[in-house]
């Protein structure tokens, strides 16, 4: 699950991610911000928070750990889609479902907001291709209340098996030189 990134000054950087889904999601974002600082514009991550007018009572963090909750919280499948096994996952319906059974929002608008920030907080992960399209931007929202469309804790172990979306290719190189330095980089 390694990827080199090139630098201007022709500088080689490796990540390793670790899983699959954890590469790819990487992989989008660098290609995202790439493509932002080409084209022009300014990068810089927007706040969630304000751009919904998300109230400064709701704490996503705190949020996320009673969803998570082994008792109380979403309760994570194993679901199947197109010939693919995803494990650890849950669907949009049911976090929206979550989200309205524990008076967390009064109605599922309320809940597609919320939702839409604990995914792009990075406390929801998309799994499948539907969630990924939608957090790329190319549905109305960011979060789908669908339920065809998976989503994943981060630390979860999520994994899918017979995953054959992997759109990047990723070239397969020898490592040469040594380590300079070696740590996790912990994606938010």
């Amino acid at each position: 699950f390694v990827f080199k990134l090139t630098a201007a000054k022709q500088q080689d950087h490796f990540f390793q991610a670790a899983y699959l889904e954890e590469r790819d999601a990487w992989v989008r974002d660098i290609k995202k911000a790439i493509r932002c600082v080409e084209g022009g514009q300014r990068f810089a991550r927007k706040s969630t928070r304000k751009s919904i007018r998300l109230p400064e009572t709701i704490n996503l963090s705190a949020l996320y750990l009673s969803m998570k909750d082994p008792e109380k919280g979403i309760k994570e499948l194993k679901l199947e889609k197109d010939k693919k096994v995803f494990n650890h996952c849950f669907t949009g319906t049911s976090v929206i479902d979550w989200l309205v059974s524990s008076n967390s929002i009064r109605n599922r608008k309320e809940g597609l907001m919320l939702a839409s920030s604990l995914l792009s907080e990075g406390y929801l992960q998309p799994a499948g291709d539907t969630s990924k399209a939608a957090a790329e931007g190319l549905s109305d929202t960011p979060f789908l209340d669908l339920s065809d469309a998976y989503y994943y804790f981060p630390d979860s172990g999520f994994f899918c098996e017979g995953n054959s979306s992997d759109d990047d290719v990723v070239l397969k190189e020898e490592f040469r030189g040594i380590i300079v330095k070696q740590g996790c980089l912990l994606k938010q």
